[in-house]
């Protein structure tokens, strides 16, 4: 599906920081971030893990986690303890870092266009085009202003929304399972992740 294919775009364009950039617009974001996380995969002087380990570092500063686990959760996080809310964003930030990794290393020079960008108050949208093997794809990032800097909270791709797509699945999960069944969901993803990427650092050595 090309949504879950392109989504690793979404982490490129929302990691980084460069001096002299013009955060209070949302273009000046996008752009920014792109140039850094691209400059970090390129670097052959890193390491796979000290690569990774810029490139989270530099995740966990650009998004806006607790206002995408907000907009997950829907209508369960007003019913939410305020520990059960900080607890998912804990490791609702953790899911979309290690689902992503993979793809954020798969990176082959894609291009990016940059169309235009939308302001109405402190929320903002950025449409741009990735360029990927001769297919054009319509990416739109989504960013709310807090202070002077703008940060993600979603991104829609081909009409298909991050946050929709993930609302719908732990939506069924909290159906069944409530709040405790989600954590546990969400921390057993996790750990698959990170054991796939154990296995795939052994075989490489």
């Amino acid at each position: 599906m090309i949504f879950r294919s392109f989504l690793f775009t979404f982490l490129v364009i929302f990691s980084l920081n460069v001096a002299a950039v013009d955060y209070s617009i949302p273009m000046g974001r996008v752009k920014d971030t792109t140039d850094r996380v691209i400059s970090i995969l390129k670097d052959d002087s890193l390491g796979r893990e000290a690569r990774w380990d810029k490139i989270a570092a530099l995740i966990y500063e650009g998004f806006d986690f607790r206002s995408m686990s907000q907009s997950v959760l829907a209508t369960q996080w007003r019913r939410a303890t305020e520990e059960e809310r900080k607890k998912f964003t804990e490791f609702f930030s953790q899911y979309i870092e290690a689902t992503y990794r993979s793809k954020i290393e798969a990176y082959t020079n894609q291009r990016i266009i940059y169309k235009d960008e939308v302001i109405k108050g402190n929320l903002g949208v950025v449409e741009t085009i990735i360029i990927a093997g001769g297919t054009e794809i319509p990416v739109n990032y989504k960013l709310r202003k807090n202070e002077n800097s703008w940060y993600a909270h979603d991104v829609v791709i081909e009409g298909v929304s991050l946050i929709a797509n993930y609302r719908s699945t732990f939506a069924a999960i909290v159906k069944n399972e409530g709040m405790d069944g989600l954590m546990s969901d969400i921390q057993r993803r996790i750990q698959r992740y990170k054991e796939d990427n154990s296995a795939d650092i052994n075989a490489e050595g």
